[in-house]
């Protein structure tokens, strides 16, 4: 598994072999991240990307909603790598 729990959260640091691999994650992870309607903090450097999931409306804590979303998010990973 590729998340771990840091602060109430749970967060993930992706590498990729390039650029365009990390773009094209975060491409397809956007359209998850829509349909679960629950979005992370992340951010993109070069071809590392950085993730964390929490439930604000929950009080900034991990819920199903959080846990749901990090397992379709690393079966995207899984399939770029």
């Amino acid at each position: 598994m590729m998340w771990s729990e840091q602060d109430n959260a749970l967060v993930a640091q992706l590498e990729f072999d390039s650029f365009e691999k990390a773009m094209d994650f975060m491409q397809q992870a956007a359209r998850v991240i829509t349909q679960h309607n629950h979005h992370p903090e992340w951010s993109n450097v070069y071809n590392k990307i950085s993730i964390k999931l929490t439930t604000h409306d929950a009080g900034n804590k991990i819920t199903d909603k959080d846990r749901k979303l990090a397992e379709e998010l690393e079966k995207i990973y899984c399939q770029i790598v």
